[in-house]
């Protein structure tokens, strides 16, 4: 579910959207994604690393923000890709996918956390949140991977 960004931040249950800038930095024919710690929400699970804005923050200054605390990378260039809206049962995401063009660093999981370059061919077989699923297509459609 796709989301326009006039929407409001809230949903029908009282519950605050979390509003999240998420990268999808490529590079060679793959993608840079990374595992969530056991211990978060969809733990286990692989995402697109970036993180929460803060308050008064862009989108793109956020995704600068986490993608150098998080991941040791600096965003120089990057573009809308998609929004998405999704509910899950206990929290409600804002998801701001950006693609970033451009970046100097090497990846590295400052937290702790496992990270790889995937393959583009091979970005379906690794199981993302239910949120991540419709950027997970586009890019599929997008480098024209069946």
């Amino acid at each position: 579910m796709t989301m326009s960004p006039s929407m409001p931040n809230t949903v029908p249950n009282n519950r605050q959207r979390v509003h999240v800038a998420a990268g999808v930095v490529v590079k060679s024919g793959s993608v840079l994604i990374a595992q969530r710690h056991a211990n978060a929400h969809q733990g286990g699970l692989w995402e697109f690393p970036g993180g929460k804005l803060e308050s008064g923050e862009s989108v793109e200054a956020a995704l600068g923000r986490e993608l150098n605390e998080e991941m040791g990378v600096t965003v120089r260039q990057c573009r809308p890709l998609m929004q998405v809206a999704h509910d899950y049962s206990d929290k409600s995401v804002l998801l701001d996918f950006l693609l970033v063009e451009d970046f100097s660093g090497q990846p590295q999981g400052r937290e702790g956390q496992r990270w790889l370059w995937c393959p583009l061919s091979e970005l379906a077989t690794y199981a993302f949140p239910e949120a991540n699923q419709p950027v997970v297509d586009r890019l599929l459609e997008i480098f024209k991977i069946a």
